[in-house]
């Protein structure tokens, strides 16, 4: 690796967040950046996500990085990814998932409240609708599992990245399954590209 303190970007994804990270990255012409992710199936097991970062930031420390942006909100760590990121001295993305820096951690906080009764789907859940949600939870095999996870909630809101009509189909038709109210926002990058815009020093 060169020696070059810009040559030095890494940036940690979750897997699940691959897509729009590079997105980002092509728009930026950021080609000093490094992007490695980790696997999406993580966040179905959030206590494995802290240290499957900590050995993916020391690999990068390894490798000659010397800054180092952990692209995960807190993902249902409790802190614990925190902690980590802090003792080996990271940055992460701020948020408490993806949901809300992709609204905007500002304004998801301010509605976050009155939509508890929300469920709420990304481009890249749209598309792994069932690899991420369906399956892990049992529903295909035990539809009648479908209430006792989703009873409690009265709507689903589909925050899109792209304005991209099949992941819409694909986001109304996952909201028909749970028997749930379709909403459709259309969000972009929100705080994951001021973010990275900042991390990557050309904001």
């Amino acid at each position: 690796m060169a020696n070059d303190a810009a040559q030095s970007v890494l940036v940690i994804g979750c897997g699940a967040l691959a897509r729009e990270i590079n997105a980002v990255l092509d728009a930026g012409g950021w080609g000093h950046v490094t992007l490695t992710c980790l696997p999406a199936q993580l966040h179905n097991t959030p206590d494995r996500i802290p240290e499957a970062a900590r050995a993916a930031i020391r690999a990068g420390r390894d490798k000659g990085f010397s800054r180092i942006l952990v692209a995960y909100a807190d993902c249902g760590t409790g802190g614990q990814l925190d902690r980590v990121v802090e003792e080996e001295g990271a940055t992460r993305l701020a948020g408490p998932h993806c949901y809300s820096f992709f609204s905007g951690n500002e304004a998801f906080a301010k509605t976050a409240e009155d939509e508890i009764a929300t469920f709420y789907l990304t481009d890249f859940l749209a598309r792994q609708f069932d690899a991420m949600v369906v399956k892990p939870l049992g529903i295909d095999r035990h539809p009648e599992l479908t209430e006792m996870y989703f009873g409690n909630y009265d709507r689903l809101v589909y925050l899109a990245q792209t304005d991209d009509p099949a992941l819409t189909d694909k986001a109304r038709a996952a909201a028909d399954r749970l028997g749930l109210a379709f909403e459709r926002r259309m969000t972009g990058y929100g705080d994951l590209e001021t973010e990275l815009r900042q991390f990557a020093g050309t904001a």
